[in-house]
């Protein structure tokens, strides 16, 4: 019942009063010892970072943008993208591709599929005759995975090999929506000549003015990741997860891959929903050397890297969380394990804090939820003020100072690459990321459940409508 002080429902001898502040005090602890772990994981790596910079480590050089472009590669270079159902895009990444990479010794592989015949049409519309590309009709039907894909590429350019009695450098990994960079292919075949047997160069999202909260908030995401965290990784010497774009492969790692796969020639898991994650570290465990290089032109000043749109609606971003942290936090336990010292298995620990990450921000939104009642409730009287443990108080202020700590830098990473204004959006986004990861995370995790049961996977990609260098056509608004 109610009373004129407050709440005097009694349930198992606790008011409805008490039994909220005994839950929002175990939620409270809860969510405040792992976001502090959180935290202070985090936070490792900014010191790390700093310490990298502060002696000459971590500091990214300039290149000469158009002597890497007409470069002469130290071996021919294969670039393989798988596609499926891109007839709108593929078009215009293949004319930019055999533009921006004049190279006479490369060539582009499009992996495509019999039952999609628009991308196959629109392939070889792209190429505008030039004998450098080479389209590879997949024998099944569409869609299968992007890794059994790329096994198909791998059967073809092993085909080139043998009829042209020549072997193939290094292979270039991109998707079908990528806009490349012009320094980008002379650099990582200068790379791999160097001892690299894997190398990852930036990936930059392209802000997107009509999807400030979804399509824009991979623009942060990707300014720490490409410029803190993986320039961390490569110091330290630990296995980096390949983007699946501006990667390439040594040729020998490649073999290491094949002849280590339990099927013959098929150096990718075809039942692997994050094959480009799992390379650079496959790579590595195979005893390969693997780099991050991260680089800008020295005529403008701009990361040599790969741009591209991303998904730009909730379902859209959400699909791809979900896919993303299904492959790497939930399928990575069975598939990648935890070989390697202990550098390794922080690392790989830091790539599966996806789905406990979900988990504790729901807790925290929880919290947030029952103090808005609590408050209400002790503004009207109803219901006396929750008094906080000293434990508690210290817990949320050391939150509130690495929040404040974790917001400066992301302001500062993100604003270093696309400017103030930016870096600001970067920063209001935050509660929108945190609710895609959550939605994300729930949707992983039931998606590893199903799998368990035996449900196989399938390639779940993401549609692409526009292409960077296109951009002026119209869109439809975005969230």
């Amino acid at each position: 019942m109610w009373g004129r002080m407050g709440i005097h429902v009694i349930i198992w001898g606790f008011s409805l009063w008490q039994w909220l502040a005994m839950i929002q005090h175990e939620l409270l602890l809860f969510a405040g010892v792992f976001f502090l772990i959180g935290a202070l994981d985090d936070f490792a790596i900014d010191l790390s970072w700093l310490w990298l910079k502060l002696t000459g480590r971590a500091r990214t050089p300039e290149l000469n943008r158009v002597a890497l472009q007409h470069r002469e590669l130290d071996g021919p270079a294969a670039v393989f993208i798988p596609a499926w159902q891109e007839s709108e895009v593929i078009g215009d990444t293949i004319e930019h591709i055999l533009t921006s990479w004049p190279h006479r010794y490369m060539r582009l592989y499009i992996g495509c599929y019999r039952n999609d015949p628009a991308t196959i049409e629109a392939a070889m519309g792209g190429a505008k005759g030039d004998d450098r590309l080479r389209i590879v009709v997949h024998d099944e039907e569409g869609p299968t995975t992007k890794a059994d894909c790329l096994n198909r590429l791998y059967e073809a350019l092993r085909s080139d090999e043998r009829r042209g009695h020549f072997r193939f450098a290094c292979v270039v990994f991109h998707d079908a929506e990528d806009m490349v960079d012009p320094a980008a292919l002379g650099l990582l075949s200068a790379t791999v000549e160097d001892g690299a047997d894997f190398v990852q160069i930036p990936v930059e999202p392209i802000v997107q003015a009509d999807s400030r909260f979804c399509g824009s908030h991979y623009c942060e995401e990707f300014a720490e990741s490409h410029g803190k965290a993986m320039v961390v990784r490569d110091a330290l010497g630990a296995g980096l997860p390949g983007a699946g774009v501006g990667c390439a492969v040594s040729r020998q790692a490649l073999g290491w891959l094949d002849k280590r796969s339990a099927i013959p020639e098929q150096p990718f898991a075809s039942d692997s929903l994050t094959e480009d994650y799992e390379l650079g570290l496959s790579v590595a465990a195979a005893g390969g050397k693997c780099r991050f290089v991260r680089a800008r032109g020295a005529q403008d000043g701009r990361l040599i890297a790969t741009r591209a749109y991303f998904p730009s609606t909730l379902s859209a971003v959400t699909r791809q969380k979900t896919r993303w942290i299904h492959g790497i936090a939930l399928q990575g336990w069975d598939r990648v394990g935890w070989a390697g010292g202990w550098v390794e298995s922080w690392m790989r620990a830091r790539d599966r804090r996806g789905p406990i990450t979900a988990f504790v921000l729901l807790v925290g939104y929880v919290l947030i939820l029952l103090a808005g009642i609590g408050w209400g409730l002790s503004g009207l009287g109803l219901a006396p003020q929750i008094i906080l443990s000293p434990l508690l108080k210290t817990l949320l202020i050391a939150n509130l100072v690495f929040f404040l700590w974790r917001a400066a830098w992301r302001f500062a990473f993100t604003a270093s690459i696309y400017g103030i204004g930016e870096g600001i959006w970067a920063v209001v986004r935050i509660p929108v990321a945190n609710v895609i990861s959550i939605i994300a995370g729930r949707r992983a995790v039931f998606a590893y459940a199903r799998s368990l049961l035996g449900r196989g996977v399938e390639w779940d990609k993401t549609s692409h409508t526009l292409h960077p260098t296109t951009a002026g056509r119209p869109r439809a608004r975005a969230l």
